[in-house]
């Protein structure tokens, strides 16, 4: 586990790597069209007919993200303000992320609905299951809550994948649709958003191969 553990852990840290260096390459082309990504969210927003959400500058880099609880699309200052390939690509697929609430997207709605759970658990799986290994032969119950509880953390994951594929997809169909990408800009939105969504494939695959390791345990101790 512990060699499962540190290659899931370099493939994360190459991945996230490669994802900030585009970022860094593609913030350096200027768009074409010269809109920032304040001014193409509020574009996208409206042109799918959404007028309750908020577009709002945050702090930090790379904490973009959409917030369905109060509808705010809350761009990093570097895209909120950005005129450039990546601020489109990040602006449009968190507005992706609006117009999924709008749509009632199946899988967007599932995730949110077990957010509380596994903010919950992703706080203490890790205990559980250390307890759990410690505490195997007399308590093997422990072991198994802490399953459980990883099954939880695992299956968040998984549903991210389609909700953050989805995202994309209609950022992109959008940005070529309405011409705010050109040919050239369009293939390097596309490949940093390739390269986002490849993080969140690796945390799914190494949670599942932790759920499976923990498992093994379980089931090879009643056996």
């Amino acid at each position: 586990m512990l060699f499962i553990g540190i290659l899931f852990l370099v493939i994360s840290l190459l991945i996230s790597w490669k994802f900030k260096s585009k970022v860094k390459e593609y913030s350096e082309v200027a768009l074409t069209i010269n809109l920032s990504g304040s001014e193409i969210a509020e574009k996208m927003l409206r042109d799918n007919g959404i007028f309750d959400v908020k577009v709002i500058s945050a702090e930090g880099q790379l904490t973009d993200h959409y917030n369905p609880t109060d509808k705010t699309v809350n761009l990093s200052q570097d895209v909120f303000y950005g005129k450039n390939v990546i601020s489109a690509a990040i602006a449009a697929h968190e507005c992706g992320h609006a117009v999924q609430h709008a749509d009632a997207y199946v899988w967007l709605n599932f995730r949110s609905a077990i957010v509380p759970v596994v903010s919950i658990t992703s706080k203490w799986v890790q205990w559980v299951l250390l307890g759990g290994i410690l505490l195997m032969n007399s308590f093997p119950q422990i072991l198994l809550i802490g399953i459980i509880m990883l099954a939880a953390v695992t299956l968040f994951s998984i549903i991210t994948l389609p909700v953050e594929f989805d995202a994309s997809n209609r950022a992109m169909a959008w940005l070529n649709n309405r011409n705010i990408v050109q040919t050239d800009e369009s293939s390097m939105a596309r490949n940093a958003l390739n390269w986002a969504a490849s993080t969140y494939v690796i945390a799914a695959l190494s949670s599942l191969a932790t759920l499976l390791y923990y498992v093994a345990i379980f089931t090879g101790r009643r056996n």
